[in-house]
């Protein structure tokens, strides 16, 4: 079973904005955090991911405090929180404000940026894409400030890179389907992205993406996610795991850092958080399709996890457009 898909499936994901960027030494540009913009870029979506694209050249990324990251040609960089940073090739004057040029791009030119001093030259593709919150505790969770994998050297990556590449260079050609293909290319860029980092962790590596690898801890995320309703017992869990109870509970609390049905109970809560904001659900229906037999029993846990009750989350929901702006804790780049 592939916890990762199911995850990924469980999580709606909103479209992408692509802009070329083709920039000549010297030359800089400064990416504000996505929280910042969020508003402009994607109205209500809980939650943004950057990425940039390295198609020509080269580059160094430096993000505050840490030291600067070198990408080349056929990296892909993803900013897995949104966190502000600057991308330069040589020592530019200025650095530019790409988070000035969002209401061009919003309105769907991907006329291609330039700047820079006349050098070598360097192409990106960029683009941004939004998903819900509980992605934070899922395949988010954990993630450094950036991953950088370069897609060249096998058929996938280079099929995924020659492929946005075609899809960007006919833009001005407003073929029917255009923003669905590079919104969808966007998503592949992503998963395909985590899906290497994930088979490159380290065996002693914790959290969800390590669980999820792990064959007995991945195959119950699975069953989890797949079937959140079910009345799960630790004896069941661990039959369908073909391990004992106590090595179940050893290896969840290892990589995950809590039982599993803990896990099933948050992620139950999360599932009713997205059919309020989403449906119009009464909350007794919500509650049963979660795996609560009593709404009093479901109120008093939605209200634990969200300090609301559900009635009022709804609400506020509707009203905002969103209900999550918290920033996740991260670490350091991680460069596959």
């Amino acid at each position: 079973m592939d916890a990762l898909s199911d995850a990924l499936t469980s999580v709606r994901m909103t479209g992408a904005i692509f802009y070329h960027a083709e920039c000549t030494a010297p030359w800089g540009f400064q990416v504000p955090h996505l929280h910042d913009v969020a508003h402009v870029l994607a109205p209500g979506t809980e939650r943004l991911v950057s990425y940039h694209l390295v198609i020509d050249g080269k580059a160094v990324v430096r993000f505050p405090g840490q030291e600067h990251i070198p990408v080349t040609a056929g990296d892909i960089l993803i900013i897995p929180h949104g966190d502000a940073h600057t991308v330069s090739n040589g020592s530019p004057s200025t650095f530019l404000d790409s988070g000035a040029s969002l209401d061009k791009y919003l309105a769907g030119s991907l006329t291609t940026m330039r700047l820079g001093g006349g050098g070598e030259t360097t192409r990106f593709v960029c683009g941004y894409f939004g998903c819900e919150r509980h992605a934070d505790r899922l395949f988010l969770a954990g993630l450094p400030l950036m991953i950088k994998i370069n897609l060249r050297g096998d058929a996938a990556g280079e099929w995924l890179e020659n492929s946005v590449r075609y899809l960007v260079s006919q833009a001005g050609s407003a073929r029917p389907g255009q923003s669905v293909l590079l919104s969808k290319m966007a998503e592949a860029l992503f998963i395909e992205s985590i899906r290497r980092y994930m088979e490159a962790l380290p065996p002693e590596q914790t959290g969800w993406l390590a669980g999820a690898r792990d064959p007995v801890v991945g195959g119950v995320l699975a069953l989890l996610h797949r079937r959140p309703r079910h009345h799960w017992s630790m004896d069941e869990l661990a039959v369908e795991a073909g391990v004992s109870r106590s090595v179940l509970a050893e290896r969840f609390s290892r990589f995950l850092g809590e039982p599993p049905l803990t896990y099933l109970a948050r992620w139950r809560l999360q599932l009713a958080a997205r059919m309020l904001q989403t449906s119009r659900e009464a909350v007794l229906h919500v509650a049963s399709e979660v795996g609560y037999d009593s709404e009093a029993a479901f109120n008093r846990a939605f209200k634990r996890e969200f300090g609301i009750p559900p009635g009022q989350f709804r609400r506020s929901a509707f009203r905002s457009g969103s209900t999550g702006s918290e920033k996740p804790t991260r670490g350091r780049p991680v460069l596959v």
